[in-house]
């Protein structure tokens, strides 16, 4: 809904509604005036809208995107209840009174309960692209606000009903938008990935044989990083460069014979300890 005009829109929609959906009299009609305007009509159903008031639950709204325009954002729409007065007129029966009133207020009354959300094809011409739902809800009748409504008219009191319809939104002018901060053009998804393949220890060989032998540290993605290797807490290599998958290194001639922890540490990315068996002295 955009323009003022969508309160009077709305009281166009509910006379629409009930006159393709009540069974009225051939001379029967739906009116919008205040009770104590006159009408040729003697069979009618009249609407009064008593009473505007701003909806609560949706007062305080953020500005939001324009539709149609992914740039441009607006302030909230002015969101409003109304408030109906539903009165039924017709001619007395001289035996049963009033009776012929009451049976279209009753009339009335049911198509608003079997359609509490109107219908589209009931808006008024401008009217079929509000975004909102038009939903009509009785209200618990309250005889003090009743009252008041009908002292306010110079004609007796009649039998009438109260409605509630909501909800109704009137959007600012256009002078209130204002331009969007500038967004980024692509979106996508970053591409997560490790930054490197970790190196992986696999083995050493021999696994055993005199001191002072040579042995080969095998693993993989190695090249490129910086291998420490001690020996019972003893370093035998010390920040070395390697260039390969596989690496060599002496063991110290003067270990006696026994098992040796070889702890093997690859830019302090991967850590692996080793055990060889020294089988001799070297002489």
């Amino acid at each position: 809904m955009s323009t003022a005009s969508a309160i009077g829109m709305v009281s166009e929609t509910l006379r629409n509604l009930l006159l393709g959906k009540m069974d009225l009299p051939q001379d029967g009609d739906v009116t919008v005036l205040a009770p104590d305007e006159s009408s040729n009509k003697k069979c009618r159903i009249n609407l009064f809208l008593y009473k505007v008031q701003e909806n609560p639950a949706l007062k305080n709204m953020d500005w939001q995107v324009k539709p149609g325009s992914p740039s441009q954002l607006v302030p909230p729409p002015l969101s409003l209840n109304l408030f109906y007065l539903v009165t039924a007129y017709n001619q007395n029966d001289q035996e049963t009174g009033n009776s012929p009133a009451h049976k279209i207020l009753g009339e009335a009354m049911r198509v608003f309960y079997e359609y509490p959300i109107v219908p589209q094809d009931y808006f008024p011409e401008g009217f079929e692209e509000s975004r909102e739902q038009i939903k009509i809800m009785l209200n618990t009748l309250d005889l003090e606000e009743l009252s008041k409504i009908w002292a306010t008219f110079s004609i007796p009191f009649r039998l009438s009903a109260l409605y509630e319809v909501s909800v109704v939104q009137l959007d600012m002018l256009s002078e209130r938008e204002r331009e969007m901060a500038r967004r980024v053009e692509k979106i996508g998804y970053p591409e997560v990935r490790a930054p490197y393949d970790p190196p992986v220890l696999k083995s050493i060989e021999p696994i055993n044989g005199p001191a002072g032998s040579d042995i080969t540290i095998h693993g993989k993605n190695l090249a490129g990083w910086k291998a420490y290797v001690t020996i019972m807490g003893r370093k035998v290599m010390d920040a070395a460069d390697l260039f390969a998958d596989s690496f060599q290194l002496t063991l110290p001639a003067d270990l006696l014979p026994g098992f040796y922890e070889i702890r093997v540490d690859i830019s302090h990315l991967c850590r692996r300890t080793f055990f060889f068996e020294v089988t001799t002295v070297t002489t």
